[in-house]
């Protein structure tokens, strides 16, 4: 089985910044993981990145805030989306 995208979305928001994700369903899990998906999620202002949710082979399921690495819990797709905007309304009101 190939990888199946299971979602991708971009924005470029009215102030420039860009919001994006893209998972994939993969046949193996990606290690250390031990769920079947591959993830990226970023928030980007000014051409940094300071929001990105993803599950990088040899790191496992982490995030990213503000240039701090932090490990993250992967329990869903709907729930990792909802986790990245969560991340992305708490910058932005900050």
């Amino acid at each position: 089985m190939a990888a199946e995208l299971i979602t991708r979305f971009k924005n470029i928001t009215p102030d420039g910044s860009i919001i994006e994700w893209v998972v994939w369903r993969v046949p193996e899990p990606v290690p250390p993981t031990e769920h079947g998906f591959k993830y990226r999620a970023v928030f980007i202002v000014d051409g940094v990145r300071v929001i990105g949710f993803d599950n990088e082979r040899g790191k496992g399921d982490h995030c990213h805030i503000n240039g701090q690495e932090l490990p993250y819990v992967f329990c869903g797709v709907e729930q990792l989306v909802k986790d990245f905007i969560t991340a992305v309304d708490k910058w932005r009101a900050s």
